[in-house]
C-alpha cells in the first residue's frame, strides 16, 4: 500500500501546484520555460516488470526560466517497491540553451545534465544503452548500492506547424566510473485539440487539451551500438489538460514493444506554473 499512498498524496497537491510545453514526459521540445517563472511538478511512474514487483517512481521538479535562451531544471527522485522498500534515489541537475532566438523550421537546443543517482532508480526519465525490465526487478536493498555519476547531453531539434509540434532528442550518456557511451533516442507529436480559444474562461473546453504520442528507447553503446538487439522501446500516447491559472494535469499509458522492455508503463503527473517568482518573492518579504 505505500507505493498507492505516495502516488496518491502527490495528486493531492494538484490544487497547490501547473504547466508545461506539452503532453510529454520523456521527450523535450524546443520551448523553454518563461524568464523568471518558476515551474513546480510532480510525475510518478509505475510499472511492474516481469520477474519482479510493482514500483512507483517519483519525481519532484522544479524548472526555472533563468534567460529567454537558458532554462534550468533540478529533479529530486524517490522510489517505492511493493514487498520490498521505498528509498532516496538521488538527484539530476539540467541546463538546456536555445541556440536561435527566432522561430524556424528546425530549432535546435542542447541540453546538459549531471545525474548523481542509485541504481534503485526507475524513473525512466530517458532509456539509454541496453537498458532493460531486469534492471526494473533488482531488489532496492541490492540497486541502491550502485553509484552512479554520469553527464548526459542531448541533442534537441523542434518545429512547430499548422498547430503541431514535433520534437526529436537524440541522447548520449557517460558513466563518469569509466563506463562505455551509452545511446538513446525521443521523438514526440502532439497537438491541441483546438487552436482557437474563447474569449471567457473555460475548464472543459478543447483547447486546454493537448494530445500526442511519444517514442522512445535505447540504442546501444559506442562498442555495441544497435537498435532492436537486446535495446527496449517504448511507445506512449500522451494528453495535457491545462486548467485557467496555470495547473496541468497529464497522463501517458506506455507499451513496451520489444523483450526487453517493461510491458506497460503508466505516468501521471500534474504541474503548476508560478509567473516571476522573484518579484513576489521580493513583495512577499518587503
Amino acid at each position: 500500500m505505500r507505493y498507492v499512498c505516495l502516488s496518491v498524496s502527490l495528486l493531492a497537491l494538484a490544487p497547490v501546484l501547473s504547466a508545461g510545453e506539452g503532453p510529454y514526459f520523456v521527450t523535450y521540445s524546443h520551448y523553454m520555460e518563461e524568464p523568471g517563472n518558476l515551474e513546480v511538478a510532480f510525475t510518478n511512474t509505475t510499472a511492474r516488470p516481469a520477474g519482479g514487483n510493482r514500483f512507483v517512481n517519483s519525481l519532484a521538479e522544479l524548472e526555472y526560466g533563468v534567460k529567454t535562451w537558458w532554462t534550468s531544471e533540478l529533479y529530486l527522485h524517490g522510489q517505492t517497491t511493493a514487498h520490498d522498500s521505498t528509498v532516496f534515489t538521488g538527484f539530476r541537475l539540467e541546463n538546456r540553451f536555445r541556440l536561435l532566438h527566432k522561430e524556424h523550421w528546425i530549432n535546435p537546443v542542447l541540453y546538459f545534465e549531471y545525474e548523481n543517482i542509485n541504481g534503485a532508480d526507475r524513473s525512466l526519465k530517458e532509456v539509454v544503452g541496453f537498458d532493460g525490465q531486469e534492471d526494473l526487478a533488482e531488489p532496492n536493498g541490492e540497486a541502491r548500492r550502485e553509484r552512479k555519476h554520469e553527464l548526459e547531453a542531448k541533442l534537441i531539434l523542434g518545429s512547430s506547424f499548422k498547430g503541431w509540434t514535433l520534437a526529436e532528442n537524440f541522447i548520449a550518456e557517460k558513466n563518469l566510473a569509466h563506463e562505455p557511451f551509452e545511446f538513446g533516442y525521443a521523438a514526440a507529436l502532439s497537438r491541441p485539440l483546438r487552436l482557437s480559444a474563447r474569449p471567457d474562461p473555460c475548464r472543459f473546453c478543447r483547447e486546454n487539451f493537448s494530445a500526442g504520442v511519444e517514442v522512445f528507447g535505447g540504442l546501444g553503446t559506442h562498442e555495441h551500438f544497435g537498435f532492436l538487439s537486446g535495446t527496449s522501446h517504448y511507445v506512449a500516447p500522451t494528453l495535457a489538460w491545462s486548467l485557467p491559472g496555470g495547473t496541468t494535469f497529464q497522463v501517458s499509458p506506455g507499451f513496451g514493444v520489444t523483450g526487453s522492455s517493461a510491458p506497460f508503463l503508466l505516468r501521471i503527473g500534474v504541474s503548476y506554473e508560478i509567473s516571476q517568482i522573484g518579484q513576489k518573492a521580493g513583495r512577499l518579504f518587503r
